[in-house]
């Protein structure tokens, strides 16, 4: 295995030179917080990822979560990170002290559980839905429900989960049809199935409170008609003891990746006495759960971005030690007499290299934006300082998910060719860190569902407002960059992609303007990689920005090589990946049209 899974040094360049952390420092409810205490917490759990995550990610692939005798059995690190992470504040960090929290900036948040992710994605999904479902307790739960299951979730003592999906449903939650009847014990009677449930049951938790979307008896048809219960395992009976509530473990999927980290199938009310408690208003679960939704999804960019980066460490860790061929000398002729060359000096090898490292950074950079807009909308007092952030985050959110994903699971398979037979075998960690991945581009919305969300809703959201504030930000990038020589190529040729998206973005609007919704969002997802392509173009020229403003001024607080390799890896992205928008665009603006559905049935 790879001696590292992350560059700290990166990292917290990103964090406080690039997306300047005390900035938002500045704001009240972080007042006990500074530099110098998130350093020492960030530090913990780097330590603490390097003695109990990393040397387990491979066990718990070849020991995968098994369901037995009506349980899932999980590996015993599970434990180790359900009781640490109430120790450490894994679960409890980014919430209020009233709650129990740390009051710790997203940001940080962020940053610590990517180096947990990079360390060993298979175990902080436990912590990180416990945190969700505690989350939507405290935000519209009752105080009831906030005393009794809220502490518990936050020691790690019990475990918490988000049941959405249902055999017959899928993505599709207007079709949800577990239901919930009300008595007059104030409680609901839960009936119904939900699948691929994360960390749904496993030996180490006393109690799991899973948050169920369900429809009371005569509720609206579609997601209007949806409401959010507290459904626990256990529940408490009169004298405070905790009994079965009649939640059955049905099986846990088997999965080509992520082998550690338990799905469940999970049944409520077969034996109908499963007992339900509704969180805030009747209807509004929907509304509920997606108001958390930016959360999941930076999570979700976030673990892919962590996989991404430990993928690149453990590639160019092998490409500096496996000697293989020469290199070509001045006539382009190899010298069989010449030694061997270690493979990092082939410019191919380099290549695949450097698209892992512009893929991983950036979308780590891309991950912390996305935090600190959610830090700022939350915060800000000035009511039009939080609506900026609030539509920045909102409009970028489904590129945060999306990229990291998609292009994540291509730069590890860059990874796996550098390996070259190695990497397909299982003495080598690149293969596990494929399958990992791969799940990313599904969880929390399909690409398909944020492609379509992006471009059928962030983008026309107040009349477009939200997409006039990115470009700004862009634009002022451009301009910064433009006061240096050696940017201002670059700076000149993200303006160019600003005028060629407009004119997409345009050619795209037209039909929605005329009604014809399933052609405007035909191409969603080729529009998604397009768009997404052109926002980490300005995720790199930012990055470089700030290197080269260090390199000029002399301010600098890392080695010169550092800057320069930022700087570089900008180029590299400018030059490899940027041009690919010319062929998306000329997909997206071609008038024929073959994805629709017609009378005649083309798969045969």
């Amino acid at each position: 295995m790879a001696k590292e899974y992350i560059d700290f040094e990166t990292l917290k360049y990103l964090l406080y030179d690039v997306h300047q952390l005390e900035e938002v420092l500045d704001q009240g409810r972080f007042a006990d917080h500074d530099k110098e205490s998130l350093d020492m917490f960030l530090d913990s759990v780097k330590e603490f990822s390097d003695r109990e995550l990393f040397p387990y990610i491979k066990e718990m692939d070849e020991n995968p979560a098994y369901y037995e005798d009506g349980k899932v059995i999980v590996h015993k690190q599970v434990e180790v990170m359900m009781k640490k992470g109430g120790e450490m504040g894994l679960i409890s960090g980014t919430f209020d002290y009233d709650a129990g929290g740390l009051q710790l900036p997203m940001m940080a948040y962020t940053a610590s559980a990517f180096i947990q992710d990079a360390a060993n994605n298979h175990l902080p999904g436990y912590v990180g839905l416990t945190l969700g479902a505690a989350e939507l307790i405290v935000h519209f739960g009752s105080k009831t429900l906030n005393e009794i299951y809220v502490p518990n979730m936050l020691s790690g003592q019990w475990g918490g989960t988000m049941c959405l999906t249902e055999p017959q449903a899928g993505s599709s939650l207007s079709d949800v049809v577990t239901k919930a009847i009300s008595t007059e014990e104030g409680y609901y009677k839960i009936s119904g199935q939900k699948i691929f449930i994360s960390g749904g049951d496993h030996q180490y938790a006393d109690n799991f409170v899973h948050l169920v979307l369900a429809r009371i008896e005569g509720a609206p048809a579609g997601t209007k008609g949806i409401s959010l219960f507290v459904v626990p395992k256990k529940r408490r009976d009169d004298n405070g003891n905790l009994i079965p509530n009649d939640v059955t473990t049905v099986a846990d999927f088997q999965k080509l990746g992520q082998r550690g980290y338990c799905t469940t199938h999970l049944g409520f009310g077969d034996a109908e006495d499963c007992r339900g408690w509704l969180v805030g208003e009747a209807h509004q679960g929907l509304r509920y759960m997606f108001l958390m939704m930016n959360g999941a999804r930076i999570a979700v960019g976030r673990g892919a971005a962590a996989i991404a980066t430990a993928a690149y460490h453990a590639s160019l860790q092998y490409a500096k030690e496996r000697p293989q061929g020469r290199k070509l000398a001045s006539d382009g002729k190899k010298n069989p007499e010449q030694g061997q060359t270690l493979i990092i000096n082939h410019p191919d090898v380099r290549r695949m290299l450097l698209q892992q490292k512009v893929v991983a950074e950036g979308s780590l950079s891309l991950v912390l934006l996305a935090s600190k807009y959610f830090d700022l909308k939350e915060t800000l007092e000035d009511k039009a300082d939080k609506e900026k952030y609030e539509l920045l985050l909102e409009l970028i959110i489904p590129m945060v998910k999306t990229y990291p994903s998609e292009m994540g699971a291509q730069a590890v398979s860059a990874g796996l060719q550098v390996l070259g037979g190695y990497g397909f075998c299982t003495d080598f960690i690149l293969q596990q860190y494929h399958r990992d991945i791969r799940i990313f581009p599904i969880y929390e919305g399909t690409t398909g569902i944020q492609s379509q969300d992006l471009l059928g809703r962030k983008l026309l959201m107040e009349n477009g407002k939200a997409l006039e504030l990115l470009t700004a930000e862009i634009m002022q990038t451009i301009q910064n960059a433009a006061k240096y020589d050696d940017l201002r190529i670059y700076a000149t040729k993200l303006g160019e992609k600003l005028q060629l998206a407009q004119k997409v973005i345009g050619f795209l609007v037209g039909f929605a303007q005329k009604g014809d919704y399933e052609r405007f969002l035909s191409d969603a997802t080729p529009f998604m990689e397009f768009l997404g392509n052109i926002t980490m173009a300005w995720i790199w020229l930012d990055i470089a920005n700030h290197a080269k403003n260090a390199l000029v001024t002399g301010e600098k607080t890392h080695s010169e090589s550092f800057y320069e390799s930022k700087i570089h890896a900008m180029k590299f992205f400018f030059k490899y990946e940027l041009p690919k928008t010319i062929g998306l665009a000329e997909i997206l603006m071609d008038e024929e049209v073959l994805t629709i559905a017609g009378e005649k049935e083309l798969f045969n």
